[in-house]
């Protein structure tokens, strides 16, 4: 069961494309060091920056606002993600890339300039502008340059990058807020994306680029709206029972607001001659089922990443590092097993492989509720290990799958598509899981509790510790239900084999329809 191929042409009003010699892979290493700085600068942004908040605040003040240091970089890293990703397959690669680095230099040089909290969450949001470039960009140039029998290598080094950074992050953050000044965290960013940047300027070479019969219209209308639309939901769910109840006038005036800006995005993209999101990335059932259950994976991902070091703390009672490293064994087995995964697909297809990977994740966040209070640390890092494994197997097939459906022209927008509805997933999944560990908590200990207001003495009563022992259990629960949902869409959307394109010869770009995996 297949769908119907895409046109080798790409989108209307893309430029044409045509393989130099030697095709954009001629000098793939130096690019590919360039791609892993370039992922690197994205990686790091977030976990560097956590550890350095009470120096931050100690020196800026802005406690009540602190948390829009991350809620602003993500909302722009977001929002910007299918913007860049049109620009990308309308401009090429290589322009949109150097942009966006350059615009992430210049907000992390603002950040460290900063005078007061205000100034500096407004420099983040500078930042994630161009650091939805670095994301998207970065990995649809890593299919461009790899042709489907390779791409888990340069995948699996990406996600090496972040498995690094989540480790190294909070160690480095910690170090230059320590022992330097919190303002380095941010000015280590410039030599290693000056880097990056000329690595790309002088080794990276796209297909030459034909000019279209008509001049490309950008539609800066829809990118406005999507822009809108992002910032006013991301808001809701990151301010909604934080700094206003859910069921205030606040949170439902921003939740309507946010419907009424979607319904006003599709009227203007319906419109659009180039729309930024393209209405083929849902009509094609291959697409729209990878956006979806990559939009699961980013709902399922924040309960070990927000709430396993505070189980690990209050519950298994370890400090900060021991936490650190109970939550990172999964980003060991991650890449691993995504660089493996190329010899399970290519014997039973991109779709039953990610089947097969979510199936064994949705079994082991089922198991985390068994586990023994208060246990040993090794029983949650071993889970932690295996559903590293399990998910290698479920996002890196989909997303190379994916990328393998279309041509050169879409790869771009494809890309941003998934990756889009993935940082969406995480947005709505920290709201979520969030409210249902503070309910427990409420329903537990009594009305007005909450991890905040428990967080400086988490470990203080045996009460207190089971009671965060059921409020994770719970989260646990509701992620096993969001990788339900994404084998759900799997079984549901995903055609039986992936309809792949034959791929030019020397540029892994991608041509009329060759066959399904």
């Amino acid at each position: 069961m297949t769908e119907s191929s895409p046109t080798s042409a790409g989108t209307a009003g893309s430029a044409a494309v045509s393989a130099p010699d030697g095709g954009p892979g001629a000098r793939r290493g130096p690019v590919v060091l360039a791609l892993m700085l370039a992922m690197g600068l994205a990686a790091l942004d977030g976990t560097i920056v956590s550890t350095a908040v009470p120096q931050i605040v100690g020196d800026l003040g802005g406690l009540s606002v602190f948390s829009w240091l991350f809620s602003g970089y993500l909302l722009a890293v977001t929002v910007t993600l299918p913007v860049y990703g049109k620009l990308s397959d309308t401009f090429g690669r290589k322009p949109v890339l150097i942009a966006g680095t350059v615009l992430f230099l210049v907000g992390s040089l603002l950040c460290a300039a900063a005078w007061n909290m205000a100034s500096l969450i407004a420099f983040r949001v500078v930042q994630g502008l161009g650091g939805g470039a670095l994301q998207g960009t970065v990995q649809t140039i890593a299919a461009d340059l790899y042709p489907l029998k390779e791409r888990p290598k340069i995948q699996a080094k990406l996600s090496s990058v972040w498995a690094t950074a989540s480790i190294a992050g909070p160690a480095l953050g910690g170090l230059l807020a320590g022992y330097a000044d919190w303002r380095w965290i941010f000015l280590i960013n410039l030599p290693v994306g000056l880097l990056a940047l000329w690595l790309v300027g002088r080794h990276l070479v796209e297909p030459a680029r034909t000019a279209p019969r008509e001049r490309v219209r950008i539609d800066w209308a829809g990118a406005l709206a999507i822009f809108a639309t992002g910032a006013v939901l991301i808001t809701a769910l990151v301010q909604g029972g934080v700094a206003w109840p859910w069921l205030s006038a606040p949170s439902l005036g921003l939740l309507g607001g946010a419907a009424a800006l979607a319904a006003l995005t599709v009227v203007i993209e319906r419109r659009a001659a180039e729309p930024i999101i393209p209405g083929w990335v849902w009509r094609r059932r291959t697409i729209a089922a990878v956006n979806l259950s990559l939009g699961a994976l980013g709902l399922l991902m924040v309960a070990p990443t927000v709430f396993l070091p505070t189980y690990a703390q209050s519950v298994l009672g370890l400090g900060p590092i021991a936490a650190g490293f109970v939550l990172s064994s999964w980003t060991l087995s991650w890449p691993i097993s995504a660089a493996l995964s190329n010899r399970v697909y290519t014997r039973i297809g991109f779709r039953l492989t990610a089947v097969l990977g979510i199936s064994l994740a949705l079994v082991l966040l089922l198991a985390f509720p068994f586990l023994p209070f208060p246990g040993e640390p090794w029983q949650p890092a071993l889970l932690m290990l295996l559903l590293g494994a399990a998910l290698g197997l479920f996002q890196l097939p989909l997303i190379v799958g994916v990328q393998s459906t279309v041509p050169y022209g879409e790869r771009g927008t494809t890309t941003a598509s998934a990756l889009f509805c993935r940082q969406v997933g995480q947005s709505i999944g920290a709201a979520l899981f969030g409210a249902i560990a503070n309910g427990v908590l409420a329903a537990r200990l009594g009305a007005g509790t909450d991890l905040d207001t428990l967080a400086p003495a988490l470990a203080a009563t045996d009460g207190i510790r089971r009671a965060v022992d059921a409020a994770v259990d719970y989260v646990y629960v509701g992620a096993a239900g969001a990788a339900a949902l994404a084998l759900l869409a799997l079984l549901t959307l995903a055609p039986r084999r992936f309809p792949v394109l034959e791929e030019a010869a020397g540029d892994g770009r991608s041509g009329q329809e060759a066959g399904a995996r």
